[in-house]
C-alpha cells in the first residue's frame, strides 16, 4: 500500500469532517485561527482561494510533515456576497432575496504540503436554484433549522433541500463545504491515489 504524508483537515466543521471521512483515509482535524475579512475589491473566487490557503498554511508549524487540506466558502447573489446571517431577521431577509432566484456558492480548496511548501489551490462553483418561497415557508424553515451561522441561511445537510428547485454543479459535496471530486484530483496529482491507499483494499 502506498505511503503518503499524514492528512490534516484545517477545519472544525463537523460537516467537512464527515465528508472527508468518506474517502476512508486517516486524518486529523485542527482549527486554524485566521482573519477572514475580505480585502477591498476582492472577488468571491479570489477570497475563498486566499482563505483556504491561509487556513492550511496556518497549521504548517504544528503539522510540519503533513498534507493539509484547507477549504472556505461564500455564497453570492447578483455578484454580492451573502454572509452568515447571525440571527432570524437577517436570515429571513436573505431567503426572501433568494426566493425564485439562483445563488452561486464559491468554495476554495487548498492542498498544502507543509514539508515541501508545495501548494495546490482551486475553486469550485455550485449553483442553487431556489423555489419561490412564501413568507410562512421561510419563517417555518428558519424556526425548525435555525441556520444562522450558514452562508445563504440554509443547511443543505438538512431541511434546506426543501427550499430548492434544482442544483447545478459538478459535485454536490461542494455545497456542504468540501468538494471531494476536486480534492481527489489534487491528492492524485501529489501521488495519493485514494483507491490504492485504502487499507484492506
Amino acid at each position: 500500500m502506498p505511503v503518503h504524508p499524514p492528512l490534516v483537515l484545517a477545519s472544525s466543521s463537523p460537516w467537512r469532517r464527515e465528508l472527508l471521512s468518506r474517502l476512508r483515509l486517516p486524518f486529523e482535524c485542527a482549527s486554524p485561527e485566521i482573519d477572514e475579512t475580505p480585502l477591498a475589491g476582492e472577488t468571491a473566487p479570489t477570497l475563498v482561494q486566499r482563505l483556504a490557503s491561509s487556513k492550511a498554511r496556518a497549521l504548517g508549524a504544528n503539522f510540519p510533515q503533513h498534507l493539509i487540506i484547507g477549504s472556505d466558502q461564500v455564497a453570492t447573489l447578483d455578484g454580492s456576497i451573502l454572509g452568515k446571517p447571525g440571527n432570524h431577521d437577517r436570515a429571513r431577509e436573505q431567503l426572501t432575496r433568494c426566493s425564485g432566484r439562483t445563488v452561486t456558492f464559491h468554495t476554495g480548496l487548498t492542498l498544502y504540503n507543509s514539508a515541501s511548501g508545495d501548494t495546490d489551490v482551486t475553486e469550485e462553483a455550485f449553483r442553487v436554484h431556489f423555489r419561490r418561497l412564501s413568507n410562512s415557508d421561510i419563517d417555518r424553515y428558519l424556526r425548525l433549522e435555525q441556520p444562522y451561522q450558514c452562508a445563504g441561511s440554509f443547511q443543505m445537510e438538512g431541511l434546506g433541500i426543501a427550499l430548492f428547485d434544482r442544483l447545478e454543479g459538478r459535485d454536490p459535496n461542494t455545497l456542504v463545504g468540501l468538494p471531494l471530486i476536486a480534492l481527489t484530483d489534487l491528492l492524485k496529482n501529489r501521488g495519493v491515489n485514494i483507491l490504492e491507499c485504502i487499507s484492506g483494499g
